[in-house]
């Protein structure tokens, strides 16, 4: 029971990897907040978990929903432990490579989503004494891609920036870890799990 008593905010937890990190969260004692733009397909994975966890809507582009989340969060378990930026999406090279719409779209998920996460948490975070922040972000924020549009590149070399100001930012207040307390002499490093691609 690693994350016995832990309070954790998942985005993008309806599916995939988000809902996964919720499941095994909740399996390691933490409370979990399933937060997602898929509402029906979110209330089914928090119906899942049962009551450790509980679903709030979320966009992540809309800044007014981040605070709804966090607070509802804090308001129903009483505190906010962990929060992993998971939601995100990406685009096809071929079909719009240079779209503009696709450019803001891609960017304001990926990149300004995590910046209203990371910006609404900490407070929380402070008040609690401390917390977990972990920024979900990809090899292609390392190394380009033909496969994808430019802005998921852009995106995830962003939030990767953006975990490391923030660590500096506030590494006094030592709040942004991986969400075990296993992790507690790391801060702002990045965890390269890509099976040694850019170890070539």
């Amino acid at each position: 029971m690693r994350l016995a008593g832990k309070v954790a905010v998942i985005s993008g937890a309806a599916s995939g990897m988000g809902a996964a990190t919720a499941r095994l969260f909740a399996r390691e004692g933490a409370k979990v907040v399933i937060a997602d733009v898929l509402e029906h397909e979110g209330r089914q994975v928090a119906d899942t978990i049962g009551t450790a966890a509980r679903f709030e809507p979320l966009d992540v582009t809309k800044e007014e929903d981040w605070a709804a989340v966090l607070a509802a969060t804090t308001r129903h378990f009483g505190k906010l432990d962990v929060l992993v930026n998971n939601a995100g999406i990406s685009g096809s090279a071929e079909q719009d490579f240079y779209s503009t719409e696709a450019w803001h779209r891609i960017m304001a998920v990926n990149a300004t989503g995590v910046f209203f996460g990371i910006k609404h948490a900490i407070p929380a975070m402070v008040a609690n004494d401390g917390g977990s922040i972990v920024n979900l972000s990809s090899i292609a924020g390392i190394i380009g891609s033909e496969h994808v549009h430019m802005a998921y590149n852009a995106s995830k070399a962003a939030v990767r920036l953006m975990t490391k100001s923030a660590a500096v930012q506030h590494a006094k207040d030592a709040i942004l870890f991986l969400a075990s307390d296993e992790s507690s002499y790391t801060t702002g490093s990045e965890i390269h799990v890509d099976g040694g691609a850019i170890a070539i």
